[in-house]
Formats: C-alpha cells, structure tokens, sequence
C-alpha cells in the first residue's frame, strides 16, 4: 500500500494521531466530498430534487456493498446506524416461551439488553455459551447446546472490548446443519476483516459505515439472505418498505429494503458509497495484512512497559488493541492523550457485562489502528502514554 498517498488522502492525519479506528475513522477527502456535495446540492435545489438527481448513484450504493461481502444487491439495506440494522433483523423474529436464543459471552451490551427485553416479553430463554481456551466462542459447546428450541444464533464478530476474532464461519456451519437462523453483529469488522457471507454462512449481517468502512456516522447497512429470510416480515414498516395495496391490506417489499424506511441521510448513503468503492479498490484482504502487522506491532510494544497488561483474547486478534496500567484512571489517561492530539479510547463493562466481569475488568484502555497509522504514529503513542502515567 501506498501509505503516504493514503494519508494525504485523510484530511485528519495531518491533525491527530488516530488510534480510535474502532469508534469512529478517519473519512477521505473522496467520502468527505461526496457527503458534503450532495447537502451543498440539497441546499440549492432542495432535498427531494437532489436524491432524484443523483438517483443512479445512489441506486449504486447496493451493488457496491454486495460485492463487499459477496452478497446480491437486493440482499442489502440501507440502515441509518449498525444496532438498528441488528434490531431490524432480530425484531423481525417471533419468540415463544421456552424458545432459545444462544449467543457468546462477549457479546455487545445493546445485543444483550434486546435479548433481556424479549426474555422478559415473551419467556424465551438466553443461554450464554461458554469460551474456549482463547477466549472466543466454543464452537463444541455450541453444537451441542443447539437443539429444537433453539430460534436464534446470534453473536459478534468482533467485540467492542477486545481485540479477539470470533470463528464466524464455524458458527455458521452449527447453525446451517441446524437449520437455525443466525445473526452476525459484523460492526467492527466490516472494512477491516474480508467478509464472504456465503462462506460465514449467516442469515443476517449488520454493520456501520462509522468504524473500519471509513463512513460517515449515521450510515449503516442490513445483509439478508434471500433463501433464509424473504418469510420474515419487519417490525416496522412504512411506504417504502410496503404498499398501500388496498384499504385493509398492504404489501411488504420481497428484497431487504424491505427493513430501510422512506427518510434517509443521502449525503450519507453517497458517503458511504464513497468509501466502500474506496475498500473495494484497495481491496479488503490488503487492509487486512496491514491491520494485522500494525496491531501486532503495537502490542509488542505495549508488552514491553512496565505496569502495562493486554487484555486481547482469541487466536486470532484484530485491529484493536486493549490493555489495563497498572494503578492509572484510564479516562484521565485518554484526557491527557487527547491533549496531545492522540485519540484513544475506553470500553466499560458496561459494554459487554459477562465477559468484563468475568475477567475482572472496569474498563480498558482501547486503541484501534487503520490503514493509514504508522509506526512513528505507534511510537509517538506509546512515549506519550508513558510520559502522561509518569506525570
């Protein structure tokens, strides 16, 4: 990769060092045009005027995401933000009592609270399948747990609190010989992991435009198989995603838009376009050898500071990197970095209850590197974290 066509390429590279990748990355100056070309456009013929004229790009914002996780166009959605796209997936399904959801004890926060809320509604059960010895989901414990009650598969790819790959194509191979639905939280590895949804086998994808895909914020997008869903009717549903077909009846979309609404961000939709064209040119097996080599460059030397513990799980790690310092108030350790034009970031227990506590963890530091991060960027990172602990 040509890393300094890539940074001149990032407007925010000549500003910050940017390790929090895993919250929200740096947009180029092609997703930052697009986005804010179409609101100029809006502005000066009006929002209804502007997405008519630039119907066939945005049209061309399905193809483009198919061919990233090797999906049909008519199996894509258009969804404003990563947990509604899970929700609009997960909501579309009837539980009853006594059915089984089963999922990893990883798992996001905002996935967990909507399988408590359906738990409480309707008695279905949420059963937690343990870790194996790297800390990622138990493939044998999961098969063998699945039985008929079992309604829902649903796990993360990759979890908000660690750096740890979830084995999503051997999950998928559970759920196919099952004949069970299945549900993959992809947010933070679409854009960084290459994704095949044939090959993971999953039933629905979400994902944001925010993280890895280099997005705006307030884009997202729903995968859903064709074979495996087209039964399964949204929990919400408007004149775009269904027809007013008579005074008592309607008619729901046959492809996956049937799960976007009518009112959606354009500027949005034609950013994230942007930079998945961008993902797709690069290709996303690239993005991934040098993900991978940054990570492991900046965990060696992290394992190198006294006081410093990483806390990444899983044989096969990712693109974020957490750790613990000994004896530090991280969030004033992210203060102090921001100071210094270094961004960082921090996952709670709140975000993924089980595992964090099961650990014995509050919080940890996460930095989460990109394509564009270097290893002076890496180094400079790791003097200031140990100049501001000393402080």
């Amino acid at each position: 990769m040509d890393v300094a066509r890539l940074r001149a390429e990032t407007p925010g590279c000549a500003k910050v060092v940017h390790l929090n990748n895993a919250g929200s990355a740096l947009p180029t100056q092609r997703t930052l045009a697009a986005t804010l070309d179409h609101l100029r456009l809006e502005a000066e013929i009006g929002g209804y005027e502007a997405a008519d004229r630039e119907h066939d790009r945005i049209e061309a914002f399905y193809p483009s995401v198919a061919k990233l996780i090797g999906a049909q166009p008519d199996e894509i959605a258009f969804i404003e933000n990563a947990t509604r796209a899970w929700d609009m997936a997960f909501y579309s399904l009837a539980f009853a009592p006594g059915d089984c959801i089963l999922t990893c004890r990883s798992e996001y926060s905002s996935n967990y609270i909507s399988y408590l809320q359906v738990a409480h509604k309707t008695g279905a059960e949420i059963v937690t399948i343990p870790d194996d010895a790297h800390g990622q989901i138990d493939v044998k414990a999961l098969a063998e747990r699945v039985d008929r009650r079992t309604k829902l598969i649903s796990i993360n790819h990759v979890p908000t609190q660690g750096g740890l790959v979830n084995p999503a194509a051997e999950v998928g191979k559970v759920a196919r010989a099952a004949g069970v639905p299945y549900l993959l939280d992809a947010c933070q590895t679409v854009g960084q992991i290459p994704i095949d949804v044939a090959a993971i086998g999953c039933d629905f994808l979400s994902a944001t435009g925010r993280k890895y895909l280099r997005g705006p914020r307030g884009t997202g997008f729903l995968y859903a198989r064709r074979e495996t869903t087209a039964h399964l009717e949204p929990i919400f549903l408007d004149n775009h995603a269904a027809r007013w077909t008579g005074a008592t009846t309607y008619e729901v979309r046959p492809d996956a838009r049937r799960f976007e609404n009518w009112e959606r961000y354009y500027g949005g939709v034609l950013g994230l376009a942007a930079a998945v064209d961008q993902a797709n040119a690069l290709g996303v097996d690239a993005i991934w050898t040098r993900i991978q080599a940054l990570s492991a460059a900046l965990r060696q030397r992290l394992a190198r500071l006294p006081g410093v513990t990483l806390t990444d799980l899983g044989a096969v790690k990712c693109g974020i990197v957490t750790f613990t310092v000994d004896g530090a108030n991280h969030d004033a350790i992210r203060t102090a970095l921001r100071a210094r034009d270094i961004n960082v970031s921090i996952s709670t227990k709140f975000s993924s209850r089980l595992d964090m506590d099961g650990r014995g963890l509050e919080t940890v530091i996460r930095a989460s590197v990109h394509i564009y991060n270097t290893e002076d960027e890496l180094d400079r990172f790791v003097a200031a974290l140990q100049a501001v602990r000393n402080a």
